[in-house]
């Protein structure tokens, strides 16, 4: 058993000793692949999203050295046609590029991956030994000749040396190792290529390199879309078998919206809260905000309006073609909320173009974001919004006027002041910290008509329904007749607790807010 090749299943042999959810069919998609002219597969996706193991799954199913039927034989792959005539059939070279970028801090790193890789397949092969003038590929192309055989290649975190290395002689040189990989009569001794990454294959010299590889990413991830996290099924199932609240692991972790899978959930965190029997946010764990406050911080037009509509649960248009897929070239507001996709913090739908904020536990990441940029007013009606739905709760008409008055002057910045619709923007955020206690509906069809905004309590939330109506120009007390009047309180039937109605007016000339509220 080789340090790179043919490192048998002890890896995916733990991961089936623990809790594993069966993601093998991916394991269809590469063998549909391999000796194909679309055998090079680039996958990448967030941190915490399962990467490495379903590299280490592909390994230990492909890899020849070992005996790998009894981990598979309950999985969905062992039914799929193909699994026989791929099942331990290939010599595997398996290669984790963090290993790498840990043990080297400059630009030796190229080299040492050249050379600790020739080593171990050296001692693979003993009977075979490489020419006078042979490289690494080269001695490969001499032994897949010689055995009649071609490899698997699975590289974890290909692109670690690109983010992790500033100078450009150093990836200069990892781009031209990647080239005499894939490129010509050297790609030829693979019968398939599996590579993860968090970032896509970059825009320039690496694309070059890299042009014959298949891409799947959390901005478009094809047919992979499932193996990308947890379905709503598959944390159903969790659930129930740990005896946990699925609304409550929903609310934490759902929310990503990945190719045709319109609810995701990050993996990792399920995983965490199952075993710890408390949802929380585990982000921190594996990744921290600090990574994000320098891209959010930067003083692109819109963009700290787009981070403040997300945050109250809107949605932002975003263009992501144009982003170079580099962590060091990041040109405007759309490069910025389309590195954030690619990294977890927002979910994107292909649908619409729109990005949001997925679930509560990347909203909480995000706050303590914000919070270390230089956004204080932005912070400051973060906490503001805790006492507003105090105030609400607390039927206080006069705190809530003033509370939403205090929403609307901190963050003008972004709104058409004397707009309607921004005004509806405002309550969304001045209402953001209910999302702790509430499912919030926007526009919820209601009775007849529209209802601003609904908070519905979560299950174990002692608190009333709110039923929020915005007018303009008008007053509060005719806002509460239009919730009476389009009966929007009885599309909540299938709530039995009690209901607050809400009627907020703003006043054009004064610019202030009134408040009425009456119980249901």
């Amino acid at each position: 058993m080789g340090t790179y090749i043919n490192r048998g299943n002890d890896a995916f042999q733990m991961s089936r000793n623990s809790e594993y959810v069966d993601k093998s069919g991916l394991i269809a998609i590469m063998n549909s692949i391999i000796n194909t002219k679309q055998r090079f597969c680039c996958v990448s996706r967030s941190r915490r999203f399962g990467k490495s193991m379903a590299a280490e799954m592909l390994a230990a199913y492909y890899d020849q050295s070992c005996d790998s039927r009894g981990l598979f034989a309950d999985l969905s792959i062992a039914g799929d046609p193909s699994f026989e005539k791929h099942l331990n059939k290939y010599p595997v070279i398996y290669v984790d590029m963090t290993g790498f970028v840990t043990r080297f801090k400059d630009s030796s790193i190229v080299d040492g991956i050249k050379e600790e890789l020739s080593d171990d397949i050296r001692e693979a092969y003993p009977d075979l030994k490489p020419g006078e003038k042979d490289d690494f590929m080269k001695y490969l192309e001499r032994i897949s000749v010689a055995k009649n055989q071609k490899f698997i290649l699975i590289i974890d975190e290909w692109d670690a040396v690109l983010r992790e290395f500033d100078d450009a002689a150093t990836k200069e040189a990892f781009v031209d190792l990647l080239r005499r990989m894939f490129k010509g009569a050297a790609g030829d001794v693979f019968a398939a290529v599996y590579m993860t990454g968090i970032l896509p294959i970059k825009k320039y010299k690496t694309q070059s390199a890299l042009n014959n590889f298949i891409e799947y990413s959390m901005v478009d991830p094809g047919p992979m879309a499932s193996f990308f996290g947890f379905t709503k099924d598959e944390v159903h199932n969790l659930a129930e078998r740990h005896n946990m609240s699925f609304d409550e692991l929903e609310k934490w972790y759902d929310g990503y919206c990945i190719g045709d899978e319109p609810s995701m959930f990050n993996p990792n965190s399920v995983m965490q809260a199952l075993r710890r029997r408390r949802c929380k946010s585990y982000w921190g764990q594996t990744a921290s905000y600090d990574a994000v406050t320098p891209y959010i911080s930067m003083n692109f037009d819109g963009l700290k309006d787009d981070i403040i509509a997300m945050l109250a649960g809107r949605r932002c248009n975003v263009e992501t073609s144009g982003f170079q897929n580099d962590m060091s070239v990041v040109e405007d507001r759309n490069d910025v909320l389309t590195l954030l996709i690619h990294l977890g913090y927002l979910a994107f739908d292909v649908d619409t173009n729109q990005c949001f904020i997925p679930n509560h536990e990347v909203s909480n990441e995000m706050e303590k974001a914000v919070r270390a940029t230089k956004w204080k007013h932005v912070a400051d009606a973060l906490r503001q919004s805790r006492d507003l739905l105090q105030a609400t709760l607390d039927v206080d008409e006069e705190a809530v006027a003033c509370g939403v008055d205090a929403a609307h002057d901190e963050n003008t910045s972004i709104l058409s002041y004397n707009n309607e619709n921004s005004l509806a923007c405002v309550l969304s955020i001045a209402y953001y910290y209910a999302k702790n206690d509430y499912i919030i509906h926007r526009e919820l069809a209601s009775g007849k008509g529209f209802a601003d905004l609904v908070l519905i309590p979560r299950k174990n939330v002692d608190s009333p329904a709110l039923v929020i109506e915005l007018k303009y120009n008008k007053d509060a007390d005719s806002a509460i007749d239009q919730i009476k009047r389009k009966l929007y309180p009885a599309k909540l039937t299938e709530y039995s607790g009690n209901i607050l109605l809400v009627g907020i007016n703003y006043d054009r000339q004064t610019k202030t807010h009134t408040c009425r509220i009456e119980q249901a």
